[in-house]
């Protein structure tokens, strides 16, 4: 009998993302990413959050108010945590599953650290000048992206936005 109840590697690497995602203390906005080896190795993961020593208690999540008073310059995005936490291994030819599309800043990390495909669950701010801009350099760089339709319910469980 031929089993048809396992889920794809790109469902399996996304589920793993959404799993980092549920790390992250942000009240609003939760992110996670999943970089793979071209062998199919999990190299890395990542979640947005504040950098290591900075209290998530006493650095604020606020989205509105003066620029130090809101969690913006303060957060580390879940792409570039994931490169971060790779530990410096080589990344060249990876994949990186991200459940947000990324923005410029994280686009110009994945560009300089090799990763070569991006899988995303949602492109919400596709129409804002950052993501604009990502989709650019990725573009011109040659890092190939593309929307991943979950085909099993395990993803979109608790896959909330």
């Amino acid at each position: 009998m031929k089993r048809t109840d396992y889920i794809s590697w790109d469902e399996y690497f996304m589920g793993v993302a959404l799993l980092a995602a549920h790390r992250s203390k942000d009240p609003n906005t939760t992110v996670g990413a999943c970089i793979v080896s071209p062998e199919k190795k999990i190299l890395s993961t990542g979640y947005n959050g504040f950098p290591r020593g900075c209290s998530d208690d006493e650095f604020p999540w606020e989205r509105e108010g003066e620029p130090n008073e809101t969690k913006y310059p303060f957060v580390v995005h879940a792409e570039l945590n994931a490169i971060l936490n790779a530990g410096g291994q080589s990344l060249k030819g990876a994949t990186i599953y991200v459940d947000l599309f990324p923005c410029n800043e994280c686009a110009k990390a994945i560009i300089q650290s090799g990763i070569k495909r991006i899988f995303y669950l949602d492109d919400k701010y596709a129409e804002t000048d950052g993501v604009k801009a990502s989709k650019l350099m990725l573009k011109a760089a040659g890092v190939e992206f593309a929307r991943l339709e979950p085909t099993r319910k395990t993803l979109t469980l608790n896959y909330v936005r």
